[in-house]
């Protein structure tokens, strides 16, 4: 099922609160440019581990947590990095 042209809602979320705040914006330009040589799957793997390492909060053992987990397993990494490489310049620039 897809939503607004993405693979599903959690990963159209996760992008669009990455695109518009502008300090994750600004990192994630520079996360791209970065491994702008690796393969999509390998930034895609990259940005989760940013995403889930340093943006989610620690909720601990809790049903939000378990919840969140749930949401972010949904999460298309790939096509996220298939987006920063291909529709956004400043990435491409910072390469």
């Amino acid at each position: 099922m897809s939503y607004e042209g993405w693979a599903n809602y959690e990963t159209w979320n996760v992008n669009l609160w990455i695109s518009n705040e502008e300090g994750t914006y600004h990192e994630a330009v520079r996360l791209a440019g970065a491994r702008m040589d690796d393969s999509p799957y390998a930034l895609g793997e990259s940005f989760k581990s940013w995403v889930t390492d340093e943006l989610l909060p620690d909720l601990g053992a809790s049903m939000a947590s378990d919840l969140l987990s749930a949401a972010m397993s949904e999460v298309d990494w790939t096509e996220i990095a298939e987006h920063w490489i291909t529709d956004c310049p400043l990435a491409a620039e910072d390469a």
